[in-house]
């Protein structure tokens, strides 16, 4: 009888507890509009930095939108995220947020209004930012022209509008606390993980994840994942990458969006370079020495040699040979190829060797199908390095038979097998 007392009251404290838990966020009181004397030129100048490294203006600017006004459409497996207004405009933006508060935004992913912010805003990234390093973001933000410009409701189903729920998600998932140096490594390697897990959040894109959405880094950290219709390609052992990376390489890759024997950033990797272009040089290879940590750095210029020699065996040309296996498809992909494409990317052109490209030995063929039908757009330190689209000349077979043809001549990997539903799905998100 007695425990048949208890067990509703001890039920009740627990009721009671994790309510208390879950909504222990209260309101940071507004704050006057800042002047911007308020702040240091330095620290604006090392937030504008910051902003740029953390690719902020891609996910918080809508296409043809005012710079970090918001409004841009997240697409995730549980529905459509609008991202946020983080210019210093007090009735839509931050500009009533006090340091603390735009602080908590980042380390717990709660705003000013004790609200749980969705984790499509990296908060489980910049959690690791520094103090100093969060204050010059905030400084640089609080700096910038006021935008008005509401945002959007999201488009998300039940039960994922319920934000209540994602105090389960930060429970599991949140691991909150600055970066802490790994003392068994060394100042460059540390540099590169506190940015690349910082700030850059390159794992938000290229790790894959869970059921919950949630990256899978004891796992699969850096292995790939798909979203918004591209396949960011793995950055640790798996990567696609015919020629290994170097650091070197890397670095080109990083600060320019294009090298020689990796080929050019596109989708929406090119705003990510084009932020990246701020860093500076001891940055960028501080980047490329922990990104490096996670590939097979053995016999480097052994397999970059076979690589080439590869890419040189299979050039289209007149006097280059015929691939083994072709198969109908292809054979039909060649002669598109010879019509739209050999201009630029038959052999003794300028072009990075196609067979040296991760887009054409990838898992899948998203990338190519996309750069195909919308062309690319060069990051703007490699402006000559554009192409044209061919998506509004090609019909949906030409393309499927173009991209076998590629896959089969400039790669030594599997046919991928489902192009033709890939073209479909792809054309379909781009209307």
């Amino acid at each position: 009888m007695r425990y048949l007392i208890s067990a509703p009251i001890v039920l009740s404290v627990v009721i009671l507890g994790l309510y208390a838990w879950v909504d222990r966020y209260s309101e940071i009181d507004a704050i006057k509009p800042l002047a911007v004397n308020a702040f240091d030129k330095t620290v604006i100048d090392k937030g504008a930095s910051l902003v740029a490294i953390g690719d902020c203006e891609v996910c918080h600017t809508k296409p043809g939108g005012e710079s970090l006004a918001g409004g841009r459409e997240i697409r995730t497996p549980f529905g459509t995220i609008l991202s946020t207004n983080i210019t210093p405009d007090v009735g839509t933006g931050i500009g009533a947020w006090s340091l603390p508060a735009f602080t908590r935004a980042l380390r717990e992913g709660v705003d000013r209004f004790g609200r749980y912010l969705y984790p499509a805003f990296p908060y489980d990234h910049f959690t690791k930012v520094k103090d100093d390093d969060i204050a010059a973001i905030y400084a640089y933000l609080m700096t910038l022209p006021p935008v008005s410009a509401p945002k959007p409701k999201n488009e998300l189903p039940f039960p994922y509008n319920v934000r209540v729920l994602l105090a389960g998600w930060n429970f599991l998932f949140l691991r909150q606390g600055a970066y802490s140096p790994d003392p068994a490594r060394d100042d460059q390697w540390n540099r590169g993980a506190y940015l690349v897990e910082g700030i850059g959040h390159c794992g938000a894109c290229h790790t894959p994840r869970n059921i919950f959405g949630a990256e899978r880094r004891s796992s699969a950290r850096f292995a790939g994942e798909t979203l918004e219709g591209w396949h960011a390609p793995a950055l640790n052992m798996a990567s696609p990458a015919p020629a290994p990376w170097t650091a070197d390489a890397m670095v080109n890759f990083l600060l320019d969006g294009w090298d020689g024997d990796h080929g050019i950033a596109a989708g929406t990797m090119t705003a990510v370079v084009n932020g990246l272009g701020s860093l500076s040089e001891d940055d960028a290879y501080a980047i490329a020495t922990y990104i490096l940590s996670f590939q097979d750095q053995t016999n480097v210029d052994a397999r970059t040699k076979a690589a080439k020699s590869f890419a040189e065996k299979v050039a289209f040309g007149p006097s280059s040979p015929a691939p083994s296996q072709l198969g109908a498809a292809s054979e039909r992909g060649e002669a598109t190829f010879a019509r739209v494409c050999a201009n630029c990317h038959r052999a003794g052109t300028n072009t990075a060797a196609l067979a040296l490209s991760s887009v054409v030995s990838g898992p899948d063929p998203r990338n190519l199908i996309h750069i195909i039908d919308q062309g690319i757009e060069p990051p703007q330190n490699a402006l000559d390095h554009s192409m044209p689209a061919f998506g509004g000349t090609l019909s949906a077979s030409d393309l499927a038979d173009l991209v076998t043809f590629v896959r089969s001549r400039f790669s030594e990997k599997p046919a991928w097998s489902n192009v033709s539903v890939l073209i479909t799905e792809a054309r379909a998100a781009e209307q």
